[in-house]
Protein backbone atom coordinates (compact mmCIF):
# COMPACT_ATOMS: atom_id res chain seq x y z
CA UNK A 1 0.00 0.00 0.00
CA UNK A 2 1.87 3.08 -1.24
CA UNK A 3 -1.34 5.51 -1.86
CA UNK A 4 -3.28 7.16 0.74
CA UNK A 5 -6.76 8.27 1.85
CA UNK A 6 -8.01 11.19 4.14
CA UNK A 7 -10.88 9.89 6.70
CA UNK A 8 -12.73 12.78 7.12
CA UNK A 9 -10.41 14.44 9.72
CA UNK A 10 -7.48 15.04 8.39
CA UNK A 11 -5.96 11.71 9.60
CA UNK A 12 -4.39 10.61 6.34
CA UNK A 13 -3.76 6.44 6.22
CA UNK A 14 -2.60 4.04 3.40
CA UNK A 15 -5.71 3.33 1.12
CA UNK A 16 -8.07 0.47 2.22
CA UNK A 17 -8.65 -2.61 0.46
CA UNK A 18 -12.27 -4.35 1.77
CA UNK A 19 -12.21 -7.62 2.74
CA UNK A 20 -14.22 -10.33 1.68
CA UNK A 21 -15.89 -12.23 4.54
CA UNK A 22 -16.95 -15.86 4.30
CA UNK A 23 -17.96 -18.83 6.11
CA UNK A 24 -16.80 -22.58 5.52
CA UNK A 25 -18.24 -26.21 6.93
CA UNK A 26 -15.28 -28.46 7.15
CA UNK A 27 -17.90 -31.31 6.76
CA UNK A 28 -18.61 -30.57 3.79
CA UNK A 29 -15.98 -30.29 -0.02
CA UNK A 30 -14.27 -26.97 -0.11
CA UNK A 31 -14.56 -24.41 -2.83
CA UNK A 32 -12.06 -22.56 -4.37
CA UNK A 33 -12.28 -18.65 -3.29
CA UNK A 34 -12.73 -16.13 -6.74
CA UNK A 35 -11.36 -12.55 -6.03
CA UNK A 36 -14.93 -11.31 -7.11
CA UNK A 37 -18.08 -11.54 -5.42
CA UNK A 38 -21.01 -12.95 -7.75
CA UNK A 39 -23.63 -10.13 -6.77
CA UNK A 40 -21.86 -7.10 -8.30
CA UNK A 41 -18.22 -7.91 -9.43
CA UNK A 42 -16.32 -6.22 -6.95
CA UNK A 43 -12.72 -7.33 -6.80
CA UNK A 44 -11.41 -8.58 -3.27
CA UNK A 45 -7.24 -8.99 -2.55
CA UNK A 46 -8.44 -10.40 1.20
CA UNK A 47 -10.79 -12.56 3.20
CA UNK A 48 -11.38 -13.77 6.36
CA UNK A 49 -12.90 -17.10 6.41
CA UNK A 50 -15.25 -18.38 9.55
CA UNK A 51 -14.63 -22.30 9.78
CA UNK A 52 -17.11 -24.50 11.65
CA UNK A 53 -16.68 -28.13 12.56
CA UNK A 54 -19.86 -30.10 13.56
CA UNK A 55 -21.78 -26.51 13.38
CA UNK A 56 -19.17 -25.08 16.06
CA UNK A 57 -16.83 -22.33 14.72
CA UNK A 58 -13.14 -23.65 15.39
CA UNK A 59 -11.45 -20.19 14.14
CA UNK A 60 -10.86 -17.48 11.54
CA UNK A 61 -8.48 -16.84 9.11
CA UNK A 62 -7.43 -14.07 6.72
CA UNK A 63 -6.56 -15.00 3.28
CA UNK A 64 -5.01 -12.99 0.32
CA UNK A 65 -6.61 -13.94 -2.94
CA UNK A 66 -4.90 -13.63 -6.70
CA UNK A 67 -6.28 -10.75 -8.66
CA UNK A 68 -7.29 -13.30 -10.96
CA UNK A 69 -7.32 -17.04 -9.57
CA UNK A 70 -8.20 -15.92 -5.92
CA UNK A 71 -7.75 -19.11 -4.17
CA UNK A 72 -8.18 -22.78 -5.04
CA UNK A 73 -9.82 -25.02 -3.17
CA UNK A 74 -6.67 -27.28 -2.61
CA UNK A 75 -4.36 -24.14 -1.66
CA UNK A 76 -7.53 -23.45 1.10
CA UNK A 77 -7.61 -26.37 2.53
CA UNK A 78 -3.84 -26.05 2.93
CA UNK A 79 -4.08 -22.47 4.46
CA UNK A 80 -6.79 -23.88 6.61
CA UNK A 81 -5.17 -26.63 8.48
CA UNK A 82 -1.83 -24.94 8.88
CA UNK A 83 -3.79 -22.30 10.68
CA UNK A 84 -6.83 -24.24 12.56
CA UNK A 85 -5.12 -27.45 12.67
CA UNK A 86 -4.53 -27.65 16.16
CA UNK A 87 -8.08 -26.47 17.35
CA UNK A 88 -8.95 -28.89 14.36
CA UNK A 89 -7.25 -31.92 15.94
CA UNK A 90 -8.56 -30.94 19.51
CA UNK A 91 -12.28 -30.65 18.26
CA UNK A 92 -12.14 -34.47 16.48
CA UNK A 93 -10.21 -35.73 19.49
CA UNK A 94 -12.44 -34.53 21.87
CA UNK A 95 -14.86 -36.57 19.99
CA UNK A 96 -13.46 -39.15 20.00
CA UNK A 97 -12.41 -39.46 16.66
CA UNK A 98 -9.36 -40.06 14.39
CA UNK A 99 -7.04 -37.01 13.71
CA UNK A 100 -6.47 -36.85 9.98
CA UNK A 101 -2.80 -35.90 8.67
CA UNK A 102 -4.20 -32.94 6.59
CA UNK A 103 -7.60 -31.32 6.13
CA UNK A 104 -8.86 -32.96 2.98
CA UNK A 105 -10.55 -31.08 -0.06
CA UNK A 106 -13.49 -33.29 0.40
CA UNK A 107 -13.90 -32.10 3.60
CA UNK A 108 -14.06 -34.19 7.08
CA UNK A 109 -16.34 -37.32 8.19
CA UNK A 110 -20.06 -35.68 9.62
CA UNK A 111 -20.10 -36.93 13.16
CA UNK A 112 -22.57 -36.12 15.82
CA UNK A 113 -20.45 -33.67 18.34
CA UNK A 114 -19.72 -34.68 22.04
CA UNK A 115 -19.37 -30.62 22.69
CA UNK A 116 -22.96 -29.88 22.61
CA UNK A 117 -24.88 -30.08 26.06
CA UNK A 118 -28.28 -31.79 25.94
CA UNK A 119 -30.76 -28.99 25.12
CA UNK A 120 -33.84 -31.67 26.43
CA UNK A 121 -37.29 -29.64 26.12
CA UNK A 122 -36.55 -26.59 24.81
CA UNK A 123 -37.57 -23.74 27.25
CA UNK A 124 -39.35 -20.43 25.86
CA UNK A 125 -36.92 -17.87 24.69
CA UNK A 126 -37.89 -13.84 24.78
CA UNK A 127 -35.29 -11.99 22.15
CA UNK A 128 -35.32 -8.24 23.06
CA UNK A 129 -34.22 -5.47 20.11
CA UNK A 130 -34.24 -2.30 21.49
CA UNK A 131 -34.45 0.17 18.52
CA UNK A 132 -35.12 3.78 17.25
CA UNK A 133 -35.87 4.59 14.11
CA UNK A 134 -33.96 2.46 11.85
CA UNK A 135 -36.47 0.00 10.15
CA UNK A 136 -34.05 -0.99 7.06
CA UNK A 137 -31.61 -2.66 10.29
CA UNK A 138 -34.40 -3.97 12.31
CA UNK A 139 -35.71 -5.86 9.37
CA UNK A 140 -32.16 -7.26 9.09
CA UNK A 141 -32.16 -8.48 12.21
CA UNK A 142 -35.94 -9.43 13.03
CA UNK A 143 -36.07 -11.63 9.78
CA UNK A 144 -32.80 -13.41 10.76
CA UNK A 145 -34.88 -14.07 14.20
CA UNK A 146 -37.53 -15.95 12.03
CA UNK A 147 -34.74 -18.12 10.51
CA UNK A 148 -33.43 -19.32 13.77
CA UNK A 149 -33.83 -23.29 14.23
CA UNK A 150 -34.68 -22.68 17.93
CA UNK A 151 -37.97 -24.42 18.04
CA UNK A 152 -39.92 -21.51 21.01
CA UNK A 153 -39.13 -17.97 20.60
CA UNK A 154 -40.97 -14.87 21.20
CA UNK A 155 -39.61 -11.81 19.80
CA UNK A 156 -40.08 -8.20 21.54
CA UNK A 157 -39.48 -5.06 19.43
CA UNK A 158 -39.20 -2.06 21.94
CA UNK A 159 -39.31 1.33 19.96
CA UNK A 160 -37.43 3.04 22.59
CA UNK A 161 -38.33 7.11 22.02
CA UNK A 162 -39.32 7.24 18.68
CA UNK A 163 -39.07 10.49 16.38
CA UNK A 164 -40.99 8.89 13.90
CA UNK A 165 -44.01 5.95 13.40
CA UNK A 166 -41.00 4.05 10.94
CA UNK A 167 -40.84 1.36 13.40
CA UNK A 168 -44.48 0.53 14.08
CA UNK A 169 -45.80 0.92 10.65
CA UNK A 170 -42.21 -1.80 9.61
CA UNK A 171 -44.24 -4.29 12.07
CA UNK A 172 -47.61 -3.96 11.61
CA UNK A 173 -47.00 -4.11 7.33
CA UNK A 174 -44.55 -6.92 7.52
CA UNK A 175 -44.58 -9.11 10.81
CA UNK A 176 -48.33 -7.87 11.99
CA UNK A 177 -49.41 -11.15 11.68
CA UNK A 178 -47.20 -13.12 12.87
CA UNK A 179 -48.33 -13.78 16.93
CA UNK A 180 -44.42 -14.46 17.99
CA UNK A 181 -43.55 -10.87 16.80
CA UNK A 182 -44.57 -8.25 19.89
CA UNK A 183 -44.49 -4.70 19.77
CA UNK A 184 -43.67 -2.42 22.46
CA UNK A 185 -42.70 1.12 22.91
CA UNK A 186 -41.01 2.70 25.52
CA UNK A 187 -41.12 6.77 25.61
CA UNK A 188 -37.99 7.14 28.34
CA UNK A 189 -35.14 6.85 26.11
CA UNK A 190 -32.25 5.20 26.51
CA UNK A 191 -31.11 1.45 25.90
CA UNK A 192 -30.87 0.42 29.08
CA UNK A 193 -34.63 1.09 29.99
CA UNK A 194 -35.87 -0.54 26.56
CA UNK A 195 -34.07 -3.45 27.41
CA UNK A 196 -35.79 -3.59 31.10
CA UNK A 197 -39.11 -2.90 29.67
CA UNK A 198 -38.47 -5.79 27.45
CA UNK A 199 -37.30 -7.88 30.43
CA UNK A 200 -40.40 -6.68 32.08
CA UNK A 201 -42.97 -7.91 29.43
CA UNK A 202 -40.99 -11.23 28.53
CA UNK A 203 -42.77 -14.17 28.90
CA UNK A 204 -39.70 -16.31 28.56
CA UNK A 205 -37.34 -18.16 31.05
CA UNK A 206 -34.51 -17.16 29.35
CA UNK A 207 -34.29 -13.66 28.11
CA UNK A 208 -31.60 -12.91 24.93
CA UNK A 209 -31.20 -9.44 23.33
CA UNK A 210 -29.73 -8.64 20.52
CA UNK A 211 -29.34 -4.86 18.53
CA UNK A 212 -31.49 -3.69 15.57
CA UNK A 213 -27.57 -4.08 13.46
CA UNK A 214 -27.15 -7.25 14.07
CA UNK A 215 -27.68 -10.68 12.37
CA UNK A 216 -28.72 -13.87 14.04
CA UNK A 217 -26.85 -16.93 13.14
CA UNK A 218 -29.87 -20.32 12.23
CA UNK A 219 -27.88 -21.57 15.15
CA UNK A 220 -27.96 -18.42 18.10
CA UNK A 221 -30.45 -19.56 20.39
CA UNK A 222 -29.86 -23.20 20.45
CA UNK A 223 -26.27 -22.00 21.21
CA UNK A 224 -27.01 -19.76 23.81
CA UNK A 225 -29.44 -21.97 25.21
CA UNK A 226 -27.09 -24.99 25.30
CA UNK A 227 -24.84 -22.62 27.86
CA UNK A 228 -27.36 -22.51 30.72
CA UNK A 229 -27.08 -26.56 30.65
CA UNK A 230 -23.51 -26.53 31.59
CA UNK A 231 -24.14 -25.59 35.04
CA UNK A 232 -27.10 -25.12 37.16
CA UNK A 233 -25.94 -21.85 38.70
CA UNK A 234 -25.24 -20.28 34.90
CA UNK A 235 -27.15 -17.12 35.18
CA UNK A 236 -25.84 -15.59 31.72
CA UNK A 237 -24.55 -16.79 28.56
CA UNK A 238 -22.98 -14.45 25.76
CA UNK A 239 -21.82 -15.41 22.45
CA UNK A 240 -19.65 -15.05 19.55
CA UNK A 241 -19.92 -11.44 17.22
CA UNK A 242 -18.20 -11.25 14.16
CA UNK A 243 -18.28 -8.41 11.43
CA UNK A 244 -21.16 -8.53 9.08
CA UNK A 245 -19.40 -7.05 6.33
CA UNK A 246 -15.28 -5.10 6.43
CA UNK A 247 -16.08 -2.89 3.95
CA UNK A 248 -14.74 0.84 5.53
CA UNK A 249 -11.42 1.63 7.20
CA UNK A 250 -13.59 2.55 10.18
CA UNK A 251 -15.24 -1.16 10.29
CA UNK A 252 -11.42 -2.62 10.32
CA UNK A 253 -10.29 -0.03 12.76
CA UNK A 254 -12.97 -1.67 14.88
CA UNK A 255 -12.06 -4.72 14.84
CA UNK A 256 -8.30 -3.84 15.96
CA UNK A 257 -9.70 -1.67 17.92
CA UNK A 258 -10.98 -4.69 20.01
CA UNK A 259 -13.96 -5.40 18.12
CA UNK A 260 -16.77 -8.07 19.63
CA UNK A 261 -15.14 -11.29 19.29
CA UNK A 262 -14.07 -13.00 22.12
CA UNK A 263 -12.20 -16.27 20.81
CA UNK A 264 -13.83 -19.56 19.84
CA UNK A 265 -13.41 -21.23 23.28
CA UNK A 266 -16.26 -21.60 25.27
CA UNK A 267 -15.11 -20.38 28.31
CA UNK A 268 -17.00 -19.79 32.09
CA UNK A 269 -16.22 -17.11 34.45
CA UNK A 270 -16.93 -16.96 38.07
CA UNK A 271 -15.46 -16.18 41.58
CA UNK A 272 -14.01 -19.52 42.19
CA UNK A 273 -12.17 -21.56 39.74
CA UNK A 274 -13.36 -20.34 36.87
CA UNK A 275 -11.46 -16.51 37.29
CA UNK A 276 -10.20 -14.84 33.63
CA UNK A 277 -6.26 -14.02 33.72
CA UNK A 278 -6.83 -10.49 33.89
CA UNK A 279 -4.56 -9.00 37.09
CA UNK A 280 -8.19 -6.43 37.70
CA UNK A 281 -10.53 -10.02 37.45
CA UNK A 282 -13.12 -9.75 37.35
CA UNK A 283 -13.17 -5.59 37.44
CA UNK A 284 -12.01 -5.75 33.50
CA UNK A 285 -14.20 -4.06 30.89
CA UNK A 286 -15.05 -6.40 27.30
CA UNK A 287 -13.67 -9.97 28.83
CA UNK A 288 -17.14 -11.49 29.60
CA UNK A 289 -19.12 -10.60 26.25
CA UNK A 290 -20.95 -8.10 24.12
CA UNK A 291 -24.62 -6.82 24.61
CA UNK A 292 -25.36 -7.29 20.96
CA UNK A 293 -25.02 -11.03 21.87
CA UNK A 294 -26.32 -12.02 25.73
CA UNK A 295 -29.06 -14.19 27.40
CA UNK A 296 -30.19 -14.42 30.77
CA UNK A 297 -32.43 -16.06 33.42
CA UNK A 298 -35.19 -14.40 33.02
CA UNK A 299 -35.67 -14.24 36.95
CA UNK A 300 -32.30 -13.88 37.49
CA UNK A 301 -31.78 -10.76 35.91
CA UNK A 302 -34.96 -9.09 37.42
CA UNK A 303 -33.50 -9.95 40.76
CA UNK A 304 -30.66 -7.63 39.75
CA UNK A 305 -33.24 -5.04 39.09
CA UNK A 306 -32.23 -5.66 34.97
CA UNK A 307 -29.81 -3.07 33.51
CA UNK A 308 -28.72 0.46 35.03
CA UNK A 309 -30.63 3.16 33.92
CA UNK A 310 -27.45 5.69 34.34
CA UNK A 311 -25.10 3.63 31.56
CA UNK A 312 -25.75 2.88 27.93
CA UNK A 313 -26.71 4.53 24.77
CA UNK A 314 -29.24 7.29 24.91
CA UNK A 315 -27.92 8.05 28.86
CA UNK A 316 -25.31 10.55 28.93
CA UNK A 317 -22.63 7.59 29.33
CA UNK A 318 -23.42 6.16 25.98
CA UNK A 319 -22.30 2.80 26.81
CA UNK A 320 -21.39 0.10 29.67
CA UNK A 321 -24.59 -1.04 30.43
CA UNK A 322 -23.80 -4.60 29.36
CA UNK A 323 -20.71 -5.10 31.00
CA UNK A 324 -21.79 -3.72 33.95
CA UNK A 325 -24.44 -6.60 33.60
CA UNK A 326 -22.01 -9.15 33.14
CA UNK A 327 -20.03 -7.92 35.98
CA UNK A 328 -22.73 -8.15 38.73
CA UNK A 329 -23.88 -11.54 37.48
CA UNK A 330 -20.44 -12.84 38.25
CA UNK A 331 -20.27 -10.64 41.46
CA UNK A 332 -23.18 -12.32 42.97
CA UNK A 333 -21.76 -15.53 43.01
CA UNK A 334 -23.12 -16.39 39.81
CA UNK A 335 -21.58 -18.12 36.47
CA UNK A 336 -21.51 -16.41 33.05
CA UNK A 337 -20.47 -18.81 30.62
CA UNK A 338 -19.15 -17.44 26.54
CA UNK A 339 -20.75 -19.78 23.84
CA UNK A 340 -18.79 -19.02 20.72
CA UNK A 341 -21.23 -21.77 19.00
CA UNK A 342 -24.05 -19.00 19.64
CA UNK A 343 -22.70 -16.35 16.82
CA UNK A 344 -24.14 -13.17 15.34
CA UNK A 345 -22.64 -10.89 13.15
CA UNK A 346 -22.59 -7.06 13.41
CA UNK A 347 -22.74 -4.21 11.06
CA UNK A 348 -20.13 -2.32 12.66
CA UNK A 349 -19.89 1.86 11.87
CA UNK A 350 -18.65 2.67 8.43
CA UNK A 351 -18.07 6.13 8.87
CA UNK A 352 -14.94 7.57 10.52
CA UNK A 353 -17.03 9.91 12.54
CA UNK A 354 -19.07 7.31 14.13
CA UNK A 355 -16.09 5.13 14.37
CA UNK A 356 -14.31 8.30 17.03
CA UNK A 357 -17.63 8.56 18.56
CA UNK A 358 -17.91 4.86 19.61
CA UNK A 359 -14.64 4.93 21.04
CA UNK A 360 -14.63 7.67 22.95
CA UNK A 361 -17.82 6.54 24.16
CA UNK A 362 -16.55 3.27 25.13
CA UNK A 363 -13.90 4.75 26.48
CA UNK A 364 -16.19 6.76 28.86
CA UNK A 365 -18.26 3.33 29.44
CA UNK A 366 -15.03 1.62 31.17
CA UNK A 367 -13.95 4.33 33.59
CA UNK A 368 -17.75 5.10 34.51
CA UNK A 369 -18.45 1.71 35.62
CA UNK A 370 -15.42 1.46 37.51
CA UNK A 371 -16.72 4.60 39.82
CA UNK A 372 -19.69 3.30 40.35
CA UNK A 373 -17.52 0.04 41.82
CA UNK A 374 -15.00 2.41 43.66
CA UNK A 375 -17.62 4.14 45.38
CA UNK A 376 -19.70 0.99 46.56
CA UNK A 377 -17.30 -1.79 46.61
CA UNK A 378 -14.16 -2.30 49.25
CA UNK A 379 -12.65 -5.13 46.98
CA UNK A 380 -12.85 -3.19 43.55
CA UNK A 381 -10.87 -0.09 45.27
CA UNK A 382 -8.37 -2.56 46.61
CA UNK A 383 -7.93 -4.20 43.33
CA UNK A 384 -7.65 -1.30 41.22
CA UNK A 385 -5.59 0.92 43.44
CA UNK A 386 -3.01 -1.66 44.15
CA UNK A 387 -2.63 -2.69 40.63
CA UNK A 388 -2.73 0.38 38.81
CA UNK A 389 0.68 0.13 36.99
CA UNK A 390 -0.85 -2.88 35.33
CA UNK A 391 -3.83 -1.10 34.30
CA UNK A 392 -1.52 1.85 32.67
CA UNK A 393 1.17 -0.64 31.36
CA UNK A 394 -2.34 -2.55 29.44
CA UNK A 395 -3.57 0.70 28.37
CA UNK A 396 -0.29 1.91 26.39
CA UNK A 397 1.60 -1.08 25.78
CA UNK A 398 1.72 -1.54 22.45
CA UNK A 399 2.37 -5.37 22.48
CA UNK A 400 -0.44 -5.52 25.51
CA UNK A 401 -3.84 -7.46 25.00
CA UNK A 402 -5.50 -4.74 24.59
CA UNK A 403 -3.57 -3.45 21.33
CA UNK A 404 -2.29 -6.25 20.13
CA UNK A 405 -4.54 -5.93 17.29
CA UNK A 406 -3.51 -2.73 16.16
CA UNK A 407 -1.25 -2.16 13.05
CA UNK A 408 0.54 1.16 11.54
CA UNK A 409 -2.68 2.21 10.15
CA UNK A 410 -4.50 2.53 13.28
CA UNK A 411 -4.98 6.47 13.70
CA UNK A 412 -3.49 7.94 17.12
CA UNK A 413 -6.83 10.05 17.04
CA UNK A 414 -8.90 6.96 17.74
CA UNK A 415 -6.46 6.48 20.80
CA UNK A 416 -7.20 9.67 22.18
CA UNK A 417 -10.79 9.61 21.53
CA UNK A 418 -10.59 6.79 23.90
CA UNK A 419 -8.34 8.10 26.44
CA UNK A 420 -10.60 11.27 26.65
CA UNK A 421 -13.13 9.37 27.41
CA UNK A 422 -11.71 7.32 30.02
CA UNK A 423 -10.77 10.60 31.70
CA UNK A 424 -14.12 12.63 31.23
CA UNK A 425 -15.94 8.85 32.34
CA UNK A 426 -16.49 9.63 36.13
CA UNK A 427 -18.00 12.86 36.04
CA UNK A 428 -20.25 12.02 33.36
CA UNK A 429 -21.38 8.71 35.34
CA UNK A 430 -21.69 11.15 38.27
CA UNK A 431 -24.08 13.16 36.00
CA UNK A 432 -25.78 9.76 34.48
CA UNK A 433 -26.40 8.53 37.54
CA UNK A 434 -27.73 11.72 39.42
CA UNK A 435 -30.41 12.17 36.43
CA UNK A 436 -31.63 8.52 36.75
CA UNK A 437 -32.39 8.65 39.86
CA UNK A 438 -34.70 11.89 39.65
CA UNK A 439 -35.97 10.40 36.38
CA UNK A 440 -39.63 9.08 37.23
CA UNK A 441 -40.54 5.68 36.23
CA UNK A 442 -43.37 5.61 33.49
CA UNK A 443 -45.36 2.50 32.68
CA UNK A 444 -44.44 1.44 29.05
CA UNK A 445 -46.74 1.83 26.43
CA UNK A 446 -47.75 -1.24 24.29
CA UNK A 447 -48.72 -0.75 20.97
CA UNK A 448 -50.59 -4.25 19.06
CA UNK A 449 -50.57 -3.94 15.44
CA UNK A 450 -53.94 -4.05 13.87
CA UNK A 451 -55.21 -8.18 13.48
CA UNK A 452 -52.57 -9.25 16.03
CA UNK A 453 -53.15 -12.60 17.89
CA UNK A 454 -52.43 -13.58 21.38
CA UNK A 455 -48.77 -14.67 21.55
CA UNK A 456 -47.89 -18.15 21.64
CA UNK A 457 -45.47 -20.37 23.58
Amino acid sequence: MTTTTHVGDGTTVPTFAPIRLLDIDLNRPLHSVPAATAEDGTAYRRAQVLARLHRRPVGSIDLVLDADGGLPAQRLASVVWQALGGAIRRHLDSDGLSTPAALPVTGLPSMPCRQEPAVGDPPLVSVVIPTRDRPRHLSGCVDSLLRLDYPRVEILVVDNAPATAATIELIEARYGRLPQVRYLREDRPGSSIARNTGLTAARGDIVAFTDDDAVADPSWLTGLVSGFRLAADVACVTGLVLPAELETPAQLWFEQYGGFDRGYERRRYDLTEHRGSSPFYPYVAGIFGSGNNMAFRTASLRAMGGFDPALGAGSPVRAGADIEAFLRVVLSGATLVYEPAAIVRHYHRRDYAGLRRQVHDYGVGITAILTRYLLSDPACRRTLLTRAPTGIAIMFGPRSVKNARKDGTYPTDLFLQELKGMILGPLIYARSASRSVLSPPVKPRRRVPRGRQGPTA
